[in-house]
């Protein structure tokens, strides 16, 4: 009877090194332009008791991943980074300067039915900006949401814009059916609201009152900002029936999206209430949480993502063990020179299969010391890709790898 082989959980995934280098590349973009804008890393931890996250989040409260740990208290996997957020601003409140701008790129963790684009395990990049209250902090997350998108080489993106004080006298209820208006239609819309024991009639009325919403002063100010700042007014929109289906989104709130890509990229709103409920402070916040997965792949599929590859420059093979000790200087004086080098882990191998190894992973050059070499103190530099070699000094060497 053989052992089965192990396998990933549904839902959660392994990296292997190809996949895993578009993610940094990813992951480092985002940083540079997040910081080019005054925004500062946080972290937090990926456990958080289980009632930061109750009565936060609406109706995706049933995808927590929730368990009694060994101290038997009830936690709670990272669901989403606003609400561990909005914790640190009250527990570190003292040691923040505000206005307090941040970003953070972690995992999150949700229990739902594993699809194309949805996984149990995920990347969010979020920014946010403490402290402000003024729809003109709403307006900077925007247009950093279409600065991110447009430096990531999308030839256009769209943010959709409304504003959810415009929806107060809608109940909560209705506004997470309405969010589903693009999926499922009007009458789905319907349907769902009656499922909520709101009748045919109510459901129409608050579907009609979504429906005919018009900007308001603050969308207005929002929209003046971003065309003050350079973006085309293609790359903004008003969107009455924008709801986003968080129970604390409030005030402005956006979707990206990307014209030929279904679904959003990323979600924003105001959450100025949530921060004073688990705060017990007056702090105003506003902004969004990128769909880092969601990104990688529609770049992937718009084939934006340049050729990667952090493989060595140069492998140094080694030719028995008395020469192994050459084959390390060697590549020790040209990592001190900042050319990438690895040395080949064993003396015993065959040269020839040193270089297969080499071809396979990528790396353009060989170098060769063997007892000439090591004796002369130059090496015979092996280009894989014309099969061209010559013997050269290490300063020789250093220019043709640079």
């Amino acid at each position: 009877m053989t052992n089965k082989m192990p396998q990933t959980l549904k839902g959660f995934r392994d990296f292997l090194p190809e996949e895993a280098i578009k993610r940094e590349w990813l992951r480092q973009k985002m940083i540079k332009i997040y910081e080019s804008w005054g925004y500062e890393p946080l972290e937090t931890p990926t456990l958080e008791p289980l009632e930061l996250f109750t009565g936060e989040i609406g109706e995706d409260e049933k995808l927590f991943f929730k368990f009694t740990d060994l101290g038997g208290r009830q936690v709670a996997l990272r669901y989403d980074q606003s609400v561990p957020a909005c914790r640190v601003l009250g527990q570190y409140f003292d040691k923040l300067n505000f206005p307090f701008r941040r970003y953070q790129i972690q995992p999150a963790f949700r229990a739902e039915k594993p699809q194309k684009g949805r996984y149990r395990e995920f990347v969010q990049s979020d920014i946010d900006i403490f402290g402000i209250a003024s729809p003109l902090a709403d307006a900077e997350v925007i247009a950093i949401s279409i600065d991110l998108y447009l430096k990531l080489g999308f030839k256009n993106v769209v943010v959709l814009i409304n504003n959810r004080d415009l929806m107060k006298n809608i109940p909560y209820s209705a506004i997470a059916s309405v969010d589903k208006l693009k999926k499922i239609g009007e009458k789905g819309v319907i349907q769902d609201m009656i499922k909520k024991d709101i009748t045919k009639a109510q459901a129409q009325i608050y579907l009609n009152q979504v429906q005919n919403i018009k900007p308001d002063e603050t969308i207005e100010t929002i929209f003046e900002y971003l065309k003050k700042s350079g973006f085309s007014e293609r790359n903004y929109q008003f969107e009455p029936t924008l709801a986003r289906s968080f129970s604390y989104s409030q005030g402005p709130i956006w979707e990206v999206t990307i014209p030929g890509l279904s679904g959003s990229l990323g979600g924003g709103e105001r959450y100025d209430g949530m921060v004073k409920r688990l705060t017990g402070r007056d702090i105003p916040a506003t902004g969004i949480g990128f769909g880092f997965d969601r990104t990688l792949e529609a770049a992937t599929e718009l084939k934006l993502i340049p050729p990667l590859n952090t493989s060595s420059q140069i492998l140094v093979t080694v030719f028995n063990n008395q020469l192994f000790e050459s084959s390390l200087k060697i590549a020790q004086k040209l990592r001190s020179s900042n050319i990438r080098a690895e040395t080949y882990p064993d003396p015993n191998i065959r040269l020839d299969k040193q270089l297969k190894y080499a071809n396979k992973k990528g790396i353009p050059y060989v170098a060769i010391i063997g007892e000439n070499e090591a004796k002369s103190g130059e090496i015979t530099l092996k280009n894989l890709a014309t099969s061209d070699q010559q013997t050269l000094s290490l300063e020789k060497l250093l220019q043709v790898l640079r």
